[in-house]
C-alpha cells in the first residue's frame, strides 16, 4: 500500500493543489496530514480529494470547528483525529503520527514502531532509527525553506520517497527577509 505523507499546509492554497496533483498521478489509497491547515479552506479542499485523508492537528490549525464540521459533511474524504498525535495501523504496520518533532525521536527510539511520521519544523527528513522510519515529509506551505514535498509510504518495504514540487508560491520573498534582517527579528528554531 502507498501512502502520501503531508505536513505544514499554512494556507497555501495553491502549493497545496500542486502537490495533491502530483499525489494523484502516485495511485496512493491514502494521505495522512500532519497539521497545520490554518484555514477551513484547506479541509474543503482535502474533504473534496479523490483519496481517503487522515489528519492530526498541528499548532496553527485555525478555526477547529469549521475544520471538524467539514469533516463530517456528507462525502467528505477528510477524517481528524482530536490530538496532535495518533497511533495507526495500515497492512500491519503499525505507525506514530505527531505534529512535533520531539515527540518523534523517543516514538522512534521504543521499538513499538514501523515508522513515526513528524512535522512541525517544515524540514524534509528520512532516517532509519533502528527498524523504523522517521519520517519528515517537509512543508507544503513554502515559507520556511522556498521548499515544497511530501512523501509517499511503501507499507511492503517500510520505506519512503520525499517528492520536491516545482513552480511553488512563497511568501518568504527577499524583500521580507531583508526586512526581518534589518529590524533584527528573530524567530524560534522549532
Amino acid at each position: 500500500m502507498k501512502i502520501a505523507v503531508i505536513s505544514d499546509i499554512h494556507d497555501n492554497f495553491h502549493n497545496l493543489v500542486k502537490v495533491l496533483k502530483s499525489i494523484e498521478v502516485q495511485e496512493v489509497e491514502q494521505v495522512i496530514f500532519l497539521g497545520d491547515f490554518i484555514n477551513n479552506g484547506i479541509a474543503k479542499i482535502l474533504a473534496k480529494f479523490s483519496v481517503p485523508v487522515f489528519a492530526i492537528w498541528g499548532n496553527n490549525d485555525g478555526d477547529k470547528v469549521m475544520i471538524i464540521k467539514t469533516s463530517l459533511e456528507d462525502g467528505s474524504n477528510l477524517s481528524i483525529n482530536d490530538k496532535a498525535y495518533d497511533f495507526v495501523e495500515f497492512e500491519g504496520r503499525k505507525i506514530f503520527l505527531t505534529h512535533y518533532p520531539d515527540l518523534a525521536m523517543p516514538m522512534a527510539q521504543s521499538g513499538k514502531f514501523d515508522a513515526v511520521f513528524y512535522g512541525h519544523n517544515h524540514d524534509k527528513h528520512q532516517e532509519n532509527v533502528g527498524a523504523c522510519l522517521l519520517l519528515n515529509p517537509g512543508e507544503i506551505s513554502g515559507h520556511k525553506n522556498t521548499e515544497v514535498s511530501y512523501a509517499i509510504y511503501n507499507t511492503q518495504t517500510n520505506d519512503a520517497e520525499i517528492i520536491s514540487i516545482s513552480d511553488i508560491v512563497s511568501v518568504k520573498t527577499e524583500e521580507a527577509s531583508e526586512y526581518i534582517e534589518k529590524q533584527g527579528i528573530k524567530f524560534r528554531k522549532d
